[in-house]
């Protein structure tokens, strides 16, 4: 089985609007609706260049050119949650669980997966592993317990090698 590790912390995102686009075409491929906030919300996950939270979605949206009748309840909470599960649900961005932000996936056309993450506690940037290796043997392991997995979320802190002195 290949290994490929992503070493780039921003491999999967070289830019937004291609990206955003990726992920039109995967969603009109699979018979999915990309809405206009959906697309937004996206735009800023991939533009951030690190994890992102969602109150800093929300703030980003509030200061961008939103501030139209038509676009005012793009602001709410709520609507960018919404977008947020959508976007996580179809594999679109992963959610890194232990600093609760959302970093995009760089596999917009493939279905939802599991990989492991490596963040970096000084920057901020998060690597997507992609070692199906690990996966695997998570997997593996957990049923061989008895276990069964619905999902795994596996992040490694450290410093990136950047940041490492």
């Amino acid at each position: 089985m290949p290994k490929h590790a992503c070493i780039d912390p921003k491999h999967h995102v070289h830019d937004a609007e291609g990206f955003v686009a990726a992920v039109e075409r995967a969603c009109h491929e699979r018979g999915l609706r990309l809405t206009p906030i959906r697309a937004r919300v996206l735009g800023l996950v991939a533009d951030a260049g690190q994890p992102i939270k969602a109150y800093d979605l929300l703030e980003r949206i509030r200061s961008g050119n939103n501030a139209d009748a038509d676009n005012a309840g793009a602001a709410a909470p709520p609507t960018v949650y919404r977008a947020l599960d959508f976007l996580l649900a179809n594999g679109f961005i992963h959610k890194l669980e232990s600093v609760n932000a959302f970093v995009a996936c760089h596999h917009p056309s493939t279905a939802q997966h599991s990989v492991p993450f490596l963040i970096c506690d000084r920057c901020h940037s998060a690597v997507e592993l992609e070692d199906l290796d690990v996966v695997a043997q998570l997997e593996t392991r957990a049923r061989s317990l008895g276990f069964q997995p619905q999902a795994q979320t596996l992040e490694v802190h450290g410093l990136c090698a950047r940041c490492a002195p």
